[in-house]
């Protein structure tokens, strides 16, 4: 077997694994996310719990959404070796954990939120756009926002095999968190700590936006990242 050959088997094992964690983590994420909101809202059992739950899941999933975006926009600061601990495989990790948090608190908000009567989603309204019969354009904005999420997901387990792409392509981590804002202010902003909440939190992600995209990094800095997140 030729050199070549060798390491195209071990790229392709790489995306093999790359794939079936990916898969994995995305599987057990939906089941837990799944079971617990369909627990909760069978022991609540009132006719406001479902919605309670989804309300409060979908608030939850938000924050982490938020803390996972900034730390993501911080994790690729060429600034960000000023700060020697954690370690660069630990913050990895930390991000990594607090997207599959992030992961099941929304699915116990999609799940809540089809089988409560009174919010009239549905299966439909939760997969097609434009199909809820609760707010449907932010609800579709919201399920842009799965989608772009899952995207960003994708291509970070996929970051060693796509070399200099998967950057680019896991931006679109920014736009999820864009459409779950526009999704959560259209569709939740009752009361004014939550207004206050998404007021706060707009204003945090554009100043971290702002900081990292106005600071150049260098090539090194850049290739240096990359073996961060492929490692």
């Amino acid at each position: 077997m030729s050199t070549n050959d060798a390491k195209n088997d071990t790229d392709n094992d790489s995306t093999s694994r790359a794939l079936v964690r990916g898969g994995a983590t995305l599987l057990s994420a939906s089941i837990t996310g799944l079971l617990l909101g369909a627990g909760i809202a069978w022991i609540v059992g009132n006719s406001m719990g479902t919605w309670l739950l989804g309300r409060s899941a979908g608030i939850t999933a938000y924050v982490l959404l938020t803390i996972v975006t900034l730390t993501g926009l911080w994790l690729s600061h060429p600034k960000r070796y000023r700060w020697r601990r954690p370690s660069p495989p630990t913050r990895i990790r930390i991000h990594i954990v607090l997207t599959v948090f992030t992961l099941v608190f929304l699915i116990m908000h999609i799940v809540a939120l089809v089988m409560d009567p009174y919010a009239k989603v549905g299966w439909i309204g939760a997969v097609l756009p434009f199909g809820s019969g609760y707010r449907p354009l932010p609800v579709t904005l919201g399920l842009i926002s799965v989608w772009a999420g899952l995207i960003a997901g994708i291509t970070a387990a996929l970051a060693g095999r796509m070399g200099r792409w998967w950057a680019p392509l896991h931006k679109a981590a920014g736009l999820t968190w864009v459409l779950a804002w526009l999704h959560s202010v259209l569709s939740g902003s009752d009361t004014t700590v939550i207004v206050v909440l998404y007021i706060v939190t707009g204003v945090m992600m554009l100043g971290m936006a702002i900081w990292r995209y106005s600071a150049k990094t260098p090539a090194d800095a850049q290739a240096e990242f990359h073996a961060e997140v492929t490692r």
